[in-house]
């Protein structure tokens, strides 16, 4: 009904069919897009076109589709940042920007990264450094001399040495003997050489967890609060997780908590070559070594071909382009991959963790993205 000045009531009725037209709109709006109102513009990431950076549409938005309608319903974000503009960011399953999520594994690149930021602040001179020498023994009785062999490098290739294997927790070094104590350093100073340092890649949480120890050794701080200032603070990442026991020894194996967007934006730090903004956190010439290729372990992994400070390696072909990249992997599927000769950025998050489909689905999203350039 209407006034006689022109305004207009519903009625019951009325606002009953406008309820239901709502809810309608609700149900048949496409669940893996997050309203541009939601996602406000972020000054360091203006956001573009597909089609003006150089993508199919089509392509890309029946990958989405392809995402939203296949079950399990536990994959999480899709990142894509190409010549520092947003190209593509959606979420699913009930997450959004500003959701965190547990990466895993992919922490131990983040933490690459973070050694990246103590050579420049000084605090480590150099690669070839031993291990022993950050850890006196008048401080750390129960250091192993051992560790006089054991150069940062080889703990950044997983090529220690040590008596550790992620795959077998019988090994003195497996995380099983160490990650629920409220001091673990003591510990993994103490675990003994099993083969000689450089000569064999065996993945091991205790080398991530060693960098770290020499970061918080040298720095006075956990690996967190030194992420959060040095890294995390300039990049402005507000919001993680990074679990840091009670004697402040952060697990810098795994254990961070990011969200999508900014698991993006430490990908285009390195494609940027260790700047952000103006401002130099990293070492060009470091950022270069996150490139090198130490050993070839496409034996053992089907996603990558080769592997060097603690980032995977890969030269594939995709629609006919052959693509070379480095990637950051962790249980689940979450995988931060950088294209450096494209300037391109790619995060996926996915909480498909244990032994099943995690990583080939990511892989399989990663390469309709790459066929979807022109």
């Amino acid at each position: 009904m209407q006034h006689s000045d022109g305004s207009c009531i519903f009625n019951a009725n009325n606002l009953m069919r406008l309820f239901f037209l709502l809810i309608g709109l609700c149900l048949f709006a496409p669940s893996y897009a997050q309203s541009d109102k939601l996602r406000p513009a972020l000054p360091e990431l203006p956001m573009t076109s597909l089609e003006d950076s150089g993508f199919n549409s089509d392509s890309i938005e029946s990958l989405l589709r392809l995402i939203n309608d296949t079950p399990p319903k536990d994959f999480r974000g899709l990142v894509v940042i190409k010549d520092n503009k947003l190209v593509i960011e959606e979420y699913f399953n009930t997450y959004w920007r500003n959701s965190i999520h547990d990466i895993r594994s992919a922490g131990k690149s983040i933490t690459a990264m973070l050694l990246g930021v103590a050579m420049k602040e000084g605090l480590v001179q150099n690669l070839d450094q031993s291990v022993y020498s950050f850890f006196p023994k008048s401080k750390y009785p129960s250091v192993n001399t051992d560790y006089k062999k054991i150069k940062l490098r080889h703990l950044l290739n997983m090529a220690s040495g040590l008596d550790a294997d992620t795959d077998k927790p019988q090994t003195a070094g497996h995380a099983v003997n160490w990650i629920a104590k409220n001091d673990w350093k003591e510990y993994l100073l103490s675990v003994p050489l099993k083969s000689s340092p450089g000569t064999k890649w065996v993945y091991a949480d205790i080398n991530a967890l060693l960098i770290g120890a020499v970061i918080e050794e040298t720095s006075g701080m956990s690996l967190k609060d030194f992420a959060q200032e040095k890294l995390f603070g300039p990049l402005g990442i507000a919001q993680f997780y990074w679990y840091t026991n009670a004697s402040n020894q952060t697990g810098a194996a795994g254990n961070l908590h990011l969200s999508t967007l900014d698991f993006a934006k430490l990908g285009l730090l390195i494609a940027n070559q260790g700047k952000w903004k103006n401002t130099q956190i990293i070492e060009a010439d470091y950022i270069k070594l996150l490139s090198t290729e130490t050993f070839d372990i496409s034996n053992n992994n089907p996603y990558a071909d080769r592997y060097g400070m603690m980032w995977y390696k890969s030269h594939r072909t995709f629609g006919g382009k052959s693509i070379d990249y480095l990637f950051a992997s962790g249980n689940g599927g979450n995988h931060l991959i950088v294209i450096p000769d494209l300037e391109m950025v790619i995060a996926l998050t996915s909480s498909a963790y244990g032994p099943g489909h995690g990583h080939s689905r990511s892989y399989n999203i990663m390469s309709k993205v790459f066929t979807a350039l022109k």
